[in-house]
């Protein structure tokens, strides 16, 4: 089993900054790639970004230039930096963790692990 457990969420300016973290514990080996997913009202949940540890990533063509997904293998711990926030980015921001994703996105029910989420919010 893993836990997954996110900080950072908040509230923030259109065009201010944010940086989300992500921290794995448990069997944390068995993980091949982690990345986030949101969900804002009344929308269904989007992959954000997602990254595997080789290091490939894959973004949301809506935050692809504004957002930045790393991560620290050694604290099993990934990251998002969210730059030029939008009022549309508000939504809660759930970290993923998978043992075999191909970093494409995934129905909620085939991902394997899920935090409990951290809200966004992004005032005009």
């Amino acid at each position: 089993q893993v836990q997954l457990v996110e900080r950072g969420g908040g509230l923030v300016q259109a065009g201010g900054s944010l940086t989300l973290s992500c921290a794995a514990s448990g069997s944390v080996d068995s993980i091949n790639a982690m990345g986030w997913y949101r969900q804002g009202p009344g929308d269904q949940r989007e992959l954000v970004a997602a990254i595997n540890r080789g290091g490939r990533t894959n973004y949301a063509a809506s935050v692809k230039g504004r957002f930045t997904i790393s991560s620290d293998n050694a604290k099993s711990t990934v990251y998002l930096r969210m730059n030029n926030l939008k009022p549309e980015d508000t939504a809660v921001y759930y970290c993923a963790a998978d043992e075999y994703w191909n970093l494409d996105p995934m129905d909620y029910d085939d991902m394997d692990y899920w935090g409990k989420g951290t809200l966004v919010s992004v005032s005009s």
